[in-house]
């Protein structure tokens, strides 16, 4: 199993679904794009992140990215792939003309236990605020001179940043999937990797974790930041190489936790 190509694994998704001639176009340009001869265990979700994004946007490259999650999924139900390599396919969408994106059409996102826990302790704390602030606007609102209420002001001010808050946190948690750290020979979210810095031999350690747990000085980064992509699903010994606003930054991954 672990031999096959990526050509063959293709076909032998194809001849185990109805109607495989409506997608053997679209996984036949992935397949070309990343190389046929290649084997399945080559494949990478930051590579894959990769080719999505060049997809586009419109009915074309949701098609398009429908059929390679759907034969990504099919990899990974049979067992010829270690990991979900199907969550690195997320296509950017069109703004909507009331500004925003539908809840049940944004993408999971990746937790830690710990940060599961920590937005949930937020959020329960923010909760326990509310009956506080409604009960410090109504002792303010009693000042009948609303102009020159400045605690009024400040305490609606408040109000509206821990609603504003509590929805994000809520959005957050809904969407959120937690990540067990089991893989240690392979980067995921929830690793501590160690890299080298191959232009000047500096060792530099990163724990990878979900866009609401990343905090940079820490040391912890988002698996969708740049750094965070090129390193999700690699091994010790593979080198990769990151553009970031300083520059171009040329890795090797040297350990993994």
């Amino acid at each position: 199993m672990a031999d096959l190509t990526i050509s063959q694994a293709m076909e032998r998704y194809l001849a185990a679904i109805e109607r495989p001639e409506e997608v053997r176009g679209p996984l036949s340009a992935f397949v070309r794009w990343y190389g046929g001869e290649r084997l399945l265990k080559e494949l990478r979700g930051p590579d894959i992140a990769r080719y999505v994004e060049g997809l586009g946007m419109g009915d074309d490259a949701q098609r398009r990215a429908q059929a390679l999650r759907d034969f990504l999924s099919f990899l990974r139900r049979e067992g010829l792939v270690s990991h979900n390599l199907a969550q690195h396919v997320r296509l950017r969408r069109a703004p909507q003309r009331g500004g925003g994106i539908p809840a049940s059409d944004l993408p999971p996102i990746e937790l830690t236990p710990e940060g599961y826990a920590a937005l949930q302790a937020e959020l329960e704390a923010l909760k326990v605020q509310r009956p506080l602030i409604a009960e410090e606007i109504r002792r303010a609102a009693l000042d009948k001179d609303f102009r020159e209420n400045a605690p009024l002001q400040a305490a609606r001010e408040r109000q509206s940043h821990i609603e504003t808050r509590i929805r994000e946190l809520e959005s957050l948690l809904r969407r959120a999937v937690v990540v067990e750290a089991k893989e240690k020979t392979r980067v995921t979210v929830g690793s501590t990797v160690q890299v080298r810095n191959l232009d000047d031999g500096r060792l530099l350690r990163y724990t990878i974790v979900g866009p609401g747990e990343a905090d940079p000085r820490a040391g912890r980064i988002s698996h969708s930041s740049p750094i965070g992509r090129a390193l999700v699903d690699r091994a010790p010994g593979e080198e990769v190489e990151v553009e970031v606003p300083a520059g171009r930054l040329r890795l090797r991954v040297e350990h993994v936790e």
